[in-house]
C-alpha cells in the first residue's frame, strides 16, 4: 500500500513540474490570466441607484473593491485617464428581506442581497469585455451593527466575484 501511495505523490508532483515549467501551456497555477497588455485599471466610484438610502454604500463598496484590486496585485490602480481598463459598477439593489420566522411569526433573521451591474473595458483595445450583474447576500438577527456586518458581508462576496471574473475570465 506504502508504494502505491509513494507512485501517486510521485505521479502529482512530475505532473505540477511539468505544468508549472511549461511557458506554452493554455494553464496556470499561480498568477492571474490578465492579457498582458491590461497592466493598469480604473475603480471608479460606484454608482448608487439601489433607492435604499444607506449611507456610504458606494464608498464603502468601491473602498472594497479598491483593497481587492490591490491585495491581488494583478493590475496597477490608476484614474481613469490613465487606465489600461475601467471598471464600472454600478449598484442596482440593496434588499433587506425576513430570511427567519419562528412560531408566533416573530422575525429571528434577515438577509441583505445587494445587487451590482458591472461593466468592465478594455481601453487598449477600445472595446467592453463584459458587462455581468452580480449579487450576494449577508445575513443578520437583529440591530443596526448586525445589519452593518451583513451589508459588509455582501460586499466582501460580490467583490471576490467582481475579482475572480475580471482576473480569469479569460
Amino acid at each position: 500500500m506504502r508504494i502505491v501511495h509513494t507512485l501517486i505523490a510521485l505521479f502529482l508532483l512530475t505532473f505540477l513540474a511539468i505544468f508549472e515549467g511549461c511557458n506554452s501551456c493554455p494553464y496556470s497555477f499561480s498568477g492571474s490570466s490578465v492579457p498582458p497588455h491590461l497592466k493598469t485599471i480604473a475603480l471608479p466610484y460606484a454608482e448608487d441607484k439601489s433607492g435604499s438610502g444607506e449611507a456610504g454604500l458606494r464608498e464603502n463598496f468601491t473602498q472594497a473593491l479598491v483593497q481587492k484590486f490591490i491585495k491581488d496585485n494583478s493590475f496597477g490602480i490608476t484614474d481613469r485617464s490613465q487606465a489600461n481598463a475601467i471598471l464600472d459598477v454600478t449598484i442596482t439593489s440593496l434588499n433587506d428581506v425576513p430570511q427567519v420566522i419562528t412560531a408566533g411569526e416573530i422575525i429571528s433573521g434577515r438577509r441583505i442581497t445587494i445587487v451590482v451591474n458591472v461593466t468592465y473595458r478594455d481601453m487598449v483595445k477600445k472595446k467592453v469585455i463584459f458587462e455581468k450583474q452580480f449579487n450576494n447576500y449577508g445575513d443578520y438577527s437583529s440591530g443596526v451593527q448586525d445589519r452593518t456586518t451583513a451589508i459588509n458581508t455582501a460586499i466582501d462576496k460580490i467583490t471576490d466575484d467582481i475579482l475572480l471574473d475580471v482576473i480569469s475570465g479569460w
